[in-house]
């Protein structure tokens, strides 16, 4: 707030709020002239919509009104000639749109930072402003000079990016004999623009020499602190008094297509059909994408269950003999509050890691769970969690199906994120291709470009990324079922000698 600033009333004390016309007498207020630093920022921030003309005017933009300015992050407590190299920056981000999700996750990479990235998470607090971070890494090592940090702003909803902004920040690593004034003159060099600020009964002494150019210095002193500006004219070396220093960054909004169009091939199950499969590799990978997923025995007409499940023995697969003891609908796997979870719903009871959990009773998975259905007899499908992705699980059988098939079980309508967060997989799921359900269909996510690729029958798979060769998609999760009974012209309920060779 500030006090009423109309000339023809010079003795009103009345306080007038930020953006206000008239103070509460009713006085008309002056307008205050913008400042060099609010200038010198609304310059560097233009941009010509077109071809710029010789003969055209030269237009400045007016300062953003209160309230109205641009995203930016706010960077504080640099300090070059910290003992040791090790520095902690604040970082704030300030003026994002009301309308963003409250959490927006920044993604760093620089040769300053441990392992070359980090990320970190602003939540917006009850205030609507955002909780600051603060950042630390260290130049202990490091060649003297500039370097970058880039910055990746970006924001989800309903699993997908729905806001991103980009910036990238320079920071000084000076050399061990360099002054306080030659890091300071280097700063002003990369940054042009440098706002020094004064919080909580500190003190900001600015000490520069003008005559050796126009140097652009915004200082700030607030909450009983104190500001010392110092432009001395003497010749002769001047060390400035700076601590730490700060400065504002501009941040790029990058454009996030949309993916409201609905997928060109619709289906809650499906199957990646591998003609030539290597060692290690599954025949079938069948995808699933239900609420509740039925886990069950292989009946070739009316079937009860979703995953179709038979005994693979030493000589293949059979449909008979101990197959026969898995129920129709013999477990169930869903989304629960703890993760996906798996119920079991049988006569004849399943194994978590060796323990029947009891019927009706959830449990989540967790990675290297060794299932086997069923409790009362070794052996007839034994299945083992290999990968917890961001939105499913991936069940390998470990029994002599393995090479036969596996399974995802994704959940519907859920994206795994771009950049894809780390998750716990084994080796064998770690190098399968990272898919996801949305829109009514199933699509292949790459890791490293994130490019989505819609799956469907007349998709060139082998163009994916971690996707083996000679596979090919399948509208069906079993469609071998669907040879057998084309081919064969089966009636209903006939016996059935050998699916696997089908």
């Amino acid at each position: 707030m500030k006090k009423c600033n109309n000339p023809q009333h010079p003795h009103c004390t009345q306080w007038v709020m930020p953006g206000a016309d008239v103070c509460p007498s009713g006085h008309g207020q002056v307008g205050v002239p913008p400042s060099s630093y609010e200038l010198l920022t609304a310059m560097r921030r233009a941009r010509p919509a077109g071809p710029v003309r010789s003969d055209a005017p030269l237009m400045l933009p007016e300062p953003a009104a209160h309230g109205q300015a641009e995203p930016h992050l706010h960077i504080s407590g640099f300090d070059p000639r910290a003992a040791g190299g090790r520095q902690t920056i604040k970082v704030e981000l300030r003026n994002l749109p009301a309308t963003c999700e409250p959490l927006v996750t920044m993604q760093l990479q620089s040769a300053l930072l441990p392992d070359g990235a980090a990320r970190h998470s602003f939540a917006r607090t009850l205030r609507g402003d955002w909780r600051p971070l603060f950042i630390e890494f260290s130049s202990r090592g490091k060649e003297h000079g500039q370097y970058r940090i880039e910055v990746e702003l970006y924001c989800q909803k309903e699993a997908r990016i729905s806001h991103k902004w980009v910036a990238t920040l320079v920071i000084l690593v000076p050399r061990p004999d360099a002054s306080l004034s030659d890091i300071h003159q280097t700063f002003l060099s990369t940054h042009k623009n440098v706002r020094v600020m004064a919080d909580d009964a500190s003190i900001a002494r600015v000490q520069a020499q003008s005559g050796g150019g126009r140097l652009d210095i915004d200082v700030h002193a607030r909450n009983a602190s104190i500001a010392h500006l110092n432009l001395d004219q003497r010749a002769g070396k001047v060390d400035l008094g700076f601590s730490t220093i700060a400065w504002d960054e501009d941040l790029i909004e990058i454009d996030v297509p949309s993916h409201a169009q609905p997928h060109p091939h619709q289906s809650a199950m499906a199957c990646l059909v591998n003609a030539a499969p290597e060692a290690g590799q599954q025949r079938q990978m069948r995808l699933f994408s239900m609420d509740e997923c039925v886990l069950g025995r292989f009946e070739l007409y009316d079937p009860e269950a979703d995953v179709l499940l038979t005994h693979f023995g030493a000589d293949g697969q059979d449909r008979d003999g101990l197959t026969r003891r898995l129920s129709g609908r013999h477990a169930l796997i869903r989304r629960g509050a703890g993760g996906i979870e798996i119920e079991d719903v049988s006569r004849y009871g399943l194994l978590l890691d060796g323990v029947w959990p009891g019927k009706g009773k959830p449990v989540a998975l967790r990675l290297g769970m060794r299932i086997e259905l069923t409790a009362s007899i070794k052996g007839v499908v034994v299945l083992s969690v290999t990968a917890l992705l961001p939105n499913g699980v991936i069940l390998h059988r470990i029994d002599e199906g393995a090479q036969a098939e596996c399974f995802y079980f994704l959940e519907p309508g859920r994206h795994p994120g771009y950049p894809v967060p780390a998750y716990p997989a084994q080796p064998i799921a770690a190098a399968m291709p990272l898919l996801f359900h949305q829109n009514g269909g199933f699509w292949h996510l790459d890791r490293a470009t994130g490019r989505e690729t819609a799956l469907m029958p007349s998709c060139p798979l082998e163009r994916l990324a971690q996707m083996p060769p000679h596979t090919r998609f399948a509208a069906e999760a079993y469609p071998e079922c669907w040879i057998v009974r084309t081919t064969l012209k089966l009636p209903h309920g006939a016996p059935l000698a050998d699916m696997h060779t089908a």
